[in-house]
């Protein structure tokens, strides 16, 4: 069969071409002949050359361009010079003669054509790259698809005019993402760097586990993947996720709090917990309903800068703490938002090294990078007056964030707040199955003098941030957090003759917020939502977050009553026994 068709290219001849065009025909025919008889890939035309802006020139373009460049600078030259003439001789400006006329008219065009000439330029140099992409990504696919080709077709070549079908460009094959899994595998390809070079959250997530397992040789099998926005993530909350972990979601509530009734949702593993807050809350609402001041709204950061000696030290602290000085550095701590304003500065000195406690209002947001950008401004504008300063860090631990510490403790930090409630003494009796006296006894040897032994920190309460945990976790708050915002002080005692208990719970560093970081994503914003407090308050700015900040401290003086209220009756062990065990083999259950 080869040798015959081989002898009937040879013997054929090729028309005998009449014109350019037949002659540019027949070349195409043979050059097309001689590339199947060589065994090569699917027949291919050469793309047409792309029309050039240029091509609409009755002149070279580089003659044209020349023609009017000299046009313009003559012409601009010859009317300065006539009405520098014109000024000399007190001629109007505005008496111009034919040849002027035709110099004003001719400078107009010759700047129009120049101003198009760039853009002529800019055109035809990207139409001409956008073409040669095109053709480039043409002829990979072609050629990619003559590589997948099994062979040549078994019937005549001249009969596989079939154009190949191309396969899919956007969604990857699992061939693609294995070879991306060994990259991963091998170190040739950064695992964090997956989401800008697929383009997909997603499948990024699912590489990344994959390759994970494959590294530690273990399974992530209870870990799940689908069902999740990995986009919402991106550059905001997480690194690098390979799933997610399931929390279970529970309601406390109603909890009736400053005439409003909330329905509180906790986040926890730990069983007894929602169930205990939720008795407290319902010995709150039908006493009444418990009630709220906020004290202080004032996020803080605290840089640490050293000079050469502490007088030296000593005088920027005598700057930032004169009163005539404060409107010019609020003026330059607000300039860069719309929400963050300051309210003071504490100073504070080690030696030549100055510690300065920025406190600042922050809306709705937690505001940490709201308050940071300030105190770079301030620090920024300190460095005219102060050039020999030193800027060792922009947070050195005054501020104070995510560590026990007193000065949160007494001076506070995010939201302050107290919350307060008398319950009666049937409701004590009957729902929280004690008696006023005794919880009032408790409160003062366990909260007060059992943590003043411990040496607690801000510590002086039963469990506050299992509440606080459960709420922030729920809502999309920082956990870490918890540390300070935990800090409470839970005080008990008799009224109204010794019949009736007057529980209140003072926590001077509540750090929350309803808008950034976790509160954007869906289930947390759900629950946000459920509270009423989603989002930035249109109309009085800060008032979601601070009233998040009075449930959150509303929530713990119900956790506070219900559990100080189990262990006055001895019914602790036997809650948790019922309520926090396992039911679940354990011997069953083993590590893959």
């Amino acid at each position: 069969m080869d040798t015959r068709r081989r002898n009937t290219m040879t013997t054929s001849k090729p028309p005998r071409p009449s014109s350019l065009t037949n002659l540019h025909q027949m070349k195409t025919v043979v050059d097309n002949k001689d590339i199947r008889k060589s065994g090569g890939g699917p027949l291919q035309e050469q793309p047409p050359r792309s029309p050039k802006a240029s091509d609409a020139l009755p002149l070279p373009l580089y003659l044209t361009n020349g023609v009017f460049f000299t046009l313009f600078f003559s012409v601009a030259y010859f009317l300065l010079h006539r009405w520098r003439e014109k000024i000399r001789s007190s001629t109007p400006l505005h008496v111009v003669t034919l040849s002027e006329i035709a110099a004003i008219v001719s400078l107009i065009a010759s700047f129009i054509y120049l101003l198009g000439f760039f853009g002529i330029d800019f055109v035809q140099s990207v139409s001409t790259r956008e073409d040669e992409n095109e053709n480039e990504h043409h002829q990979f696919l072609i050629e990619e698809d003559d590589r997948k080709r099994p062979g040549p077709c078994p019937a005549s070549l001249d009969d596989c005019t079939t154009a190949p079908s191309l396969p899919p460009l956007i969604t990857p094959s699992s061939e693609e993402d294995e070879e991306v899994i060994k990259s991963v595998v091998s170190g040739n390809l950064p695992s964090y760097s997956l989401e800008s070079k697929l383009g997909d959250c997603k499948r990024a997530a699912s590489i990344r586990r994959e390759a994970l397992q494959r590294m530690t040789g273990r399974s992530l099998d209870g870990l799940p993947l689908e069902g999740f926005d990995y986009e919402s993530i991106l550059g905001q909350c997480c690194e690098m996720p390979v799933g997610y972990v399931q929390i279970p979601v529970g309601i406390a509530g109603p909890l009736l709090l400053d005439g409003r009734e909330y329905s509180v949702p906790m986040a926890t593993t730990e069983g007894c917990l929602i169930a205990s807050t939720n008795r407290g809350c319902k010995a709150i609402y039908v006493s009444g309903g418990a009630t709220s001041v906020l004290l202080q709204d004032a996020m803080t950061r605290a840089p640490v800068v050293r000079f050469g000696t502490a007088k030296r030290a000593s005088e920027l602290k005598f700057f930032m703490e004169d009163l005539n000085n404060f409107d010019t550095l609020a003026h330059v701590f607000n300039k860069s938002s719309r929400f963050g304003r300051l309210q003071k500065v504490q100073c504070a000195i080690a030696g030549k090294n100055l510690y300065m406690r920025f406190s600042c209002s922050t809306g709705d947001a937690m505001g940490m990078n709201m308050v940071s950008k300030g105190v770079q401004n301030v620090l920024d504008f300190l460095q005219a007056d102060f050039p020999d300063m030193d800027v060792i860090g922009i947070s050195g631990n005054f501020c104070s964030d995510k560590k026990p510490a007193a000065v949160n403790w007494i001076e506070g930090r995010g939201k302050s707040v107290v919350c307060e409630a008398i319950i009666k003494d049937e409701v004590v009796r009957n729902v929280l199955k004690t008696t006023v006296p005794a919880l009032v006894e408790l409160n003062m040897l366990k909260n007060l003098t059992g943590s003043a032994i411990a040496g607690s920190l801000g510590g002086f309460n039963a469990h506050a941030s299992n509440i606080v945990s459960a709420v922030f976790i729920a809502t999309g708050q920082d956990p870490a957090q918890n540390i300070e915002s935990s800090h409470c002080i839970t005080m008990m005692e008799a009224v109204n003759g010794g019949k009736d208990l007057h529980v209140s719970v003072t926590m001077p560093s509540i750090e929350v917020g309803t808008v950034g970081g976790g509160t954007a994503l869906s289930s947390q914003s759900a629950c946000l939502n459920l509270l009423g407090v989603k989002g930035a308050h249109k109309e009085n700015p800060g008032s979601n977050a601070r009233l998040l900040a009075t449930i959150v401290a509303g929530s713990v003086l119900a956790g506070e009553l219900s559990l100080m209220s189990a262990i006055s009756a001895g019914q602790l062990v036997k809650s948790h026994m019922k309520y926090n065990r396992s039911s679940r083999d354990i011997t069953k259950v083993g590590s893959s």
